[in-house]
């Protein structure tokens, strides 16, 4: 074996963490990707930008992973270099990890062992400190190896920590044996500053010592082995506790994921941009937690500042919140947050509650207890006005199925996000007025937005929002879906106006739209909408009476590269207008009317030169249908099979059809991007693989499906993104 050392081992630190984050990346969706699920994740290729099916956009989950882990177990220098990344994204799935999270980010439940824990690490990093300012020393030329030097800087540095600025507990800067036996009852568990901010306290005050002896000289901070600071995304999207043989009463009283532990790893969690929960975990969204996650940042800095700026908020020192707000100035603002289908009565009463307290002005309100009117009381000499409380920093929202939030609670909380980019309020209460404030705001630009079955919302104020609101000039992704359940509110001259002159229609700029229940006519579709030519995934459904010669001539016309396509109880060709159609004159129309003009290349042919190959008319490649529908197509005909999601959704795909890699033109093994085939081998892995799907019969993941009912907000790819887990479920398998 040579001795010699590798290539890699020289590499600068900058490189190994530019290496890892390249590594991270991968696994991230492109700005354009494929409509596809995830599929042929065992294939060896690099993933490409482009809308590509095969090879995939992006790497799974777990592949990166378990290449991060891989190069944590290099050397110490991978070890640092990928450790970041590694713990920058995290997503609970079990409840066993979440305690381990617990345990390693947080310390764990038990409040003594916190408590030793928290000065046998604020004693351990003083140690660190201090050994670095005396290695620093010895640089200049200083003596320091003896005693009386170490001596005489961890007096300074105490002198320092005890100061009125940085605010230590005293007790975590006595060693154990010294301390007083039962400090838990002289403070509150609050009281305990969260672990990066002890070691950034001693770094500074070590810092300050040693610039006021030597200016200019630089002390290393001391390394912080816990990885709370480095956790930017936390979700509970693939959390589940179904099937660990627990019984109700351990459910009830023995639960995983508390508001205790979730307070207790948020603050902990500085640099955290990204929240999901579900309903899996909605139990545990109390009113400490939902400060934690919303109060933080530019929202706890703007706290108490004066309206007109001419007085200044003198705060109380004995004000027991004034260190979780000071502790929270010092976090980054959450960017995005999902509380899909958390409706549990704990949720509902800690939004509530946090509206009426930090949203709504209700100090006259006699209802109100004398906590919070002292707490209302501003605390200064002079009467001031507090600016209302925003959250500046929030891009994307996702509330859908909050069925219980009552619409005067949910609209302020929406309004208080001024910068919204991604919005979905499908399945709430949303009023017209909350909508008609949401279109009044100046600061607001909608890129995606999901109104689906929104029941107390008018076909009125649906219209004057898409024609004259300016957050929706730049809509993107547009969902007004609904069902036999809860049909669309617009009427036909409504759906006019909105085709006609909503400015996200006119710019063309759309690539999803749902206009599924809407009374949508032949004359509106073909004379009034103007063309789509970046609409990629189309929803039509439940719409009985459009002719499906409407819908081809618009796709052909107007909207040539939609690739899926919805028509779930639609057009009366399929049967479901008021003449009587068979199930085989149902599947005869499909491919006469629909599939055959729309997926088949003109023919061609020449007896002295080879034919020209020509693409077909248009891109589309998915179907969605009606279970009946699909059962009477059987087996499928040709390269068209049946593909059924886990839950009531099936689509119609052409197996042939693909975003595949296309090779550089002088044959070498550089993909150049990617091009739609409908010729694929029968022996090409994405075939082979959307057959396995077909031959499933729905046995398969969460994630896999056409046209997305849920908004992706965490990562902002929007209707178009691809989900699994819950998510995933709620987005491809549930009908309604």
């Amino acid at each position: 074996m040579s001795s010699e050392l590798s290539v890699v081992d020289q590499f600068p630190p900058e490189l190994l963490s530019v290496i890892c984050a390249y590594v991270y990346a991968s696994g991230l969706s492109p700005p354009t990707c494929s409509l596809d699920p995830h599929l042929c994740s065992d294939h060896p290729g690099t993933p490409i930008g482009l809308p590509s099916s095969y090879p995939s956009a992006y790497w799974p989950e777990a592949v990166v992973r378990r290449t991060l882990a891989s190069l944590c177990q290099v050397n110490q220098a991978w070890y640092e270099a990928a450790k970041p990344w590694l713990w920058r994204k995290v997503e609970i799935r079990l409840p066993r990890s979440w305690l381990s999270i617990v345990e390693e980010v947080a310390g764990g439940d038990d409040e003594e062992a916190n408590e030793e824990q928290a000065a046998f690490m604020v004693g351990q990093t003083l140690q660190k400190a201090e050994t670095a300012a005396l290695a620093a020393r010895s640089l200049l030329g200083e003596c320091s190896g003896n005693d009386a030097a170490a001596s005489d800087l961890h007096s300074k540095v105490m002198e320092r920590l005890t100061g009125p600025d940085i605010s230590i507990p005293p007790e975590l800067l006595t060693p154990p044996a010294s301390r007083d036996p039962s400090p838990r009852r002289l403070r509150t568990k609050s009281k305990s500053p969260a672990r990066w901010k002890l070691m950034r306290s001693i770094s500074v005050a070590v810092q300050d010592v040693m610039e006021r002896a030597h200016p200019g000289i630089y002390v290393p901070p001391p390394h912080d082995p816990h990885p709370g600071r480095l956790v930017q995304h936390l979700d509970f999207n693939h959390f589940r506790t179904i099937g660990m043989r627990r019984s109700v009463e351990e459910g009830v009283n023995n639960r995983f994921v508390t508001g205790d532990r979730l307070v207790a790893v948020l603050k902990e969690l500085p640099n955290l941009r990204v929240f999901g929960a579900t309903e899996y975990m909605d139990g545990a969204l109390t009113f400490p937690v939902l400060k934690e996650l919303l109060l933080r940042g530019s929202s706890s800095r703007g706290r108490g500042r004066p309206a007109r700026g001419r007085d200044v908020v003198i705060p109380d020192p004995n004000d027991p919140e004034q260190e979780d707000l000071e502790r929270r100035r010092e976090c980054k603002d959450l960017a995005a947050i999902d509380m899909t289908g958390c409706v549990s009565g704990v949720f509902v009463s800690a939004l509530t509650q946090f509206v009426n307290t930090f949203l709504l002005d209700r100090s006259d309100t006699s209802s109100d207890s004398d906590d919070e009117r002292e707490r209302r009381r501003p605390r200064s000499r002079n009467l001031v006005q507090e600016e209302p409380l925003v959250f500046p920093g929030m891009r994307r929202l996702g509330l859908r199925g909050v069925k219980s939030i009552q619409s005067h609670i949910l609209e302020p909380l929406v309004l208080a996000f001024p910068h919204l980019t991604h919005l979905d309020l499908s399945c709430t209460r949303i009023s017209p007025e909350g909508l008609a404030a949401l279109g009044a705001s100046a600061t607001i630009r909608l890129q995606s937005l999901a109104l689906e079955r929104c029941n107390w919302l008018t076909g009125e104020s649906i219209r004057d929002f898409l024609v004259g609101a300016p957050a929706a000039e730049d809509i993107r992704e547009l969902s007004l879906y609904g069902d036999w359940t809860y049909s669309s509110p617009l009427d036909e001259e409504q759906l006019h106006d909105i085709l006609a002159e909503a400015p996200c229609f006119k710019s063309g700029r759309l690539v999803y739209l749902d206009l599924s229940s809407t009374p949508l006519t032949r004359e509106l579709l073909l004379d009034i909408c103007p063309p789509q030519p970046r609409l990629r995934s189309l929803g039509l459904s439940h719409i009985r009476n459009l002719e499906l010669t409407a819908i081809v001539q618009f796709l052909t016309e107007k909207a040539n590269k939609v690739e899926v396509l919805t028509l779930v109880t639609s057009t009366p060709e399929l049967g479901y207008g008021d003449a009587v159609v068979s199930a085989r004159q149902a599947t005869i129309a499909l491919h006469t009317q629909l599939v055959r003009p729309l997926c088949t290349p003109p023919f061609s042919f020449s007896l002295t030169s080879k034919p020209k190959t020509e693409e077909p008319p248009t891109r589309l490649r998915v179907i969605e249908l009606a279970p009946p529908l699909l059962t009477g197509l059987g087996a499928g005909a040709g390269t068209w099979r049946i593909i059924r999601s886990k839950g009531g959704r099936g689509w119609y795909v052409d197996t042939a059809s693909g975003w595949v890699a296309q090779p550089s033109a002088d044959g070498e093994e550089e993909l150049r991007g990617s091009l739609l085939r409908r010729d694929l081998e029968p022996n090409h892995p994405w075939r082979v693989q959307l057959e396995a799907l077909a031959d499933a019969n729905g046995n398969v993941s969460s994630g896999v499906g056409w046209h997305a009912r849920k908004m992706e907000v965490l990562h902002g790819d929007g209707l178009l993104g691809r989900e699994a887990g819950l998510y995933g479920a709620v987005s491809f398998a549930y009908q309604g």
